[in-house]
């Protein structure tokens, strides 16, 4: 493959897994953290680098242009002597050097390494910091259960089948084992491990282990089968929260309140508790099933996808992070939450075979029939959805927040409402795939490349052709750039127009039939955007008197007045003080929530696209 050509793919996809653009006038730490994990990542079959080449400035969104290298021969000769040199291992790259226009630059392929020899790692940083993997189109640290898939076939000891040094089988509930055992043998009554001891068959469950003559549980062991006391003394934080939140956002007013359940419980009780809590409390629709003379209300949700969901975020969370799971309630949709990024690649998700990082907890719930063959919870979530006529699943696997997020909507697609919705966008020529994703954006309010792939089944380069394709056409507007891009819905999208009744029985029209008539000009929307005029008068004093070089404390104070008076976004905040986004994002706002004087109104959302800034009170910061 030419310069030229990678170089184009850049340019039409923005986020690519495979290419990397870097201005490279010298050979630093980001050209070689690119180099490790391009060299790292499994089934990525390694990936190219252009150097001499840069993001542009000033543009709409993210484009590349060729500023070229003044000494090609010194980067060449700089990157070959620190691939042999700055790892565990020699990397041997392919470098050519090339011409696009009338700029020279050069272009680096990396090979993946053979599994026997990963990870590849910064020999001075050591591991797990010090190796790098290729996750979408970001270089990020691996992890230690980065560091078990690396290691897969070599024998490791999984978190979950550790000893817990000083716990003993006090802390192992008698009645929880004696329900393994009944539900154990309604799935198989012949099953051999329903004769042993109750100290065997821990053992056998990887559930406890000897040291020095002592039987101990494991980790798995307390989560499982653990008393209350052992399960509050070990893990006070591992329990299931059931939140009910009123609206389609996080609540953003810290005085209105919303409803917690919290269920702390042996995982096999937990998994049922949370399924019964939101079970009941779904909304249902009606069902007259053929034959029968009595209703059936169906929860929105299918049973079992609400079942896998949970089941899936118990098994392979990470029980090394102190956090509860969390399932969500929305008015439009369930968010269920887990601490632990996924092991695998998001565009690998569904496929057949799994990496877990909770081997024995995984394996006590298949032997119990909650939990599904490798690998096939989610496909199996993704079937059901489809033949209960809903939106597609969705699932987020954030590795810099270390969690998992699997959002169910309970909107049901497509319904001749939203073909009626569809209806003013004709113009587009709108696939089936774009469609369904401009009715996510609709109720979820943000979609990014994960999400497209989710509910369209489609690879990485052919979701950023999509949703760029739907940007150009005004439908979505672009935020971030490379791993961190996202898109939010425009004004146009969102604005309410009247649009025609199909009629009763009327059949949904073909979104490549013929253009509808649109209204002359665009839609105002009927949310404006915050100005200085809008502020009371003595924020607006403070911001017209505020020099082009304030000091810090000053600006600081402003900031804090502006979030005072009411929540605030980032973007928001730049245009009332002008100064520039990412500059505020960095060396105010995140700094004056890590001090404790902003919170987040979307506290385990950090990302969010509408996240905003509130102040501190001062019995809250007293409280924290």
């Amino acid at each position: 493959m030419t310069a030229r050509d990678l170089f184009e793919q850049l340019n039409a996809l923005d986020e690519h897994p495979r290419i990397e653009a870097k201005t490279a006038t010298e050979v630093g730490k980001a050209v070689l953290e690119t180099v490790c994990a391009f060299s790292n990542e499994p089934g990525l079959d390694g990936g190219w680098l252009l150097l001499g080449v840069r993001s542009a400035e000033n543009v709409l969104w993210p484009q590349y242009e060729v500023v070229g290298l003044p000494d090609s021969d010194k980067v060449t000769t700089d990157l070959a002597s620190q691939c042999a040199s700055s790892f565990n291992l020699p990397v041997r790259v392919q470098i050519e050097p090339e011409l696009l226009g009338d700029k020279r630059i050069l272009k680096v392929f990396v090979p993946e390494l053979p599994a026997s020899q990963k990870p590849l790692f910064f020999k001075n940083r050591g591991l797990p910091g010090g190796a790098f993997r290729r996750i979408g189109s970001a270089d990020v640290h691996c992890s230690e259960d980065d560091l078990r898939v690396f290691y897969q076939d070599r024998q490791t000891e999984a978190y979950d089948s550790t000893v817990i040094p000083d716990a003993d089988l006090t802390g192992i509930d008698p009645a929880m084992l004696a329900e393994y055992r009944t539900i154990r043998a309604e799935v198989n009554p012949t099953a051999e491990e329903l004769n042993w001891s109750d100290d065997d068959l821990l053992q056998a469950l990887c559930c406890a282990k000897r040291e020095g003559g002592i039987l101990r549980p494991t980790v798995a062991g307390i989560l499982l089968f653990g008393t209350a006391f052992a399960l509050r003394r070990y893990f006070p934080m591992m329990r299931v929260d059931y939140i009910r939140v009123p609206g389609r956002e996080w609540v953003a007013d810290p005085e209105r309140r919303f409803d917690t359940i919290e269920i702390r419980a042996p995982l096999l009780q937990a998994i049922r508790k949370a399924r019964n809590a939101v079970l009941d409390d779904l909304p249902k629709a009606f069902s007259l099933p053929p034959g029968q003379l009595q209703r059936k209300d169906v929860p929105k949700i299918p049973d079992r996808v609400l079942r896998e969901a949970i089941v899936n975020a118990v098994m392979h969370r990470s029980y090394r992070v102190h956090g509860p799971v969390q399932v969500i309630r929305y008015a439009n949709r369930l968010e269920i939450r887990n601490p632990g990024h996924s092991l695998v690649a998001d565009d690998r998700l569904g496929e057949p075979g799994s990496e877990t990082r909770n081997p024995a907890i995984a394996a006590v719930l298949h032997d119990t029939n909650l939990a599904e063959n490798k690998g096939s919870g989610i496909r199996v979530m993704r079937e059901l959805m489809e033949q209960a006529n809903l939106t597609p699943p969705t699932f987020e696997s954030d590795r810099v927040g270390n969690r998992f997020v699997v959002t169910l909507l309970f909107h049901h697609f497509l319904t001749p409402e939203d073909w009626q919705w569809l209806r003013r966008f004709t113009e587009a020529d709108l696939s089936d795939d774009e469609a369904r994703a401009l009715i996510f954006v609709r109720e979820a309010g943000a979609i990014d490349n994960a999400a497209y792939r989710n509910l369209n089944r489609v690879d990485v380069l052919n979701a950023s052709q999509h949703l760029r394709r739907l940007r150009d056409r005004g439908l979505l507007q672009q935020k971030g750039k490379g791993a961190e891009t996202y898109y939010l819905p425009t004004e146009r999208l969102l604005a309410v127009v009247p649009i025609p009744d199909l009629g009763a029985g009327a059949k949904p029209v073909e979104l490549s039939g013929k253009p509808v008539d649109l209204p002359a000009k665009p839609v105002e929307s009927t949310s404006q955007a915050i100005q200085v005029s809008d502020l009371p008068s003595p924020l607006a004093g403070q911001i017209a008197q505020l020099p082009a070089k304030p000091r810090r404390t000053v600006l600081e104070q402003i900031i804090q007045d502006l979030c005072a008076w009411r929540p605030l976004s980032s973007e928001e905040l730049a245009r009332l003080l002008n100064r520039h986004q990412v500059y505020l994002l960095n060396k105010f706002l995140g700094p004056l929530v890590k001090a404790g004087r902003l919170a987040y109104t979307i506290p385990d959302q950090p990302n969010h696209p509408h996240q905003k800034y509130r102040t501190v009170r001062p019995a809250e910061g007293h409280q924290a």
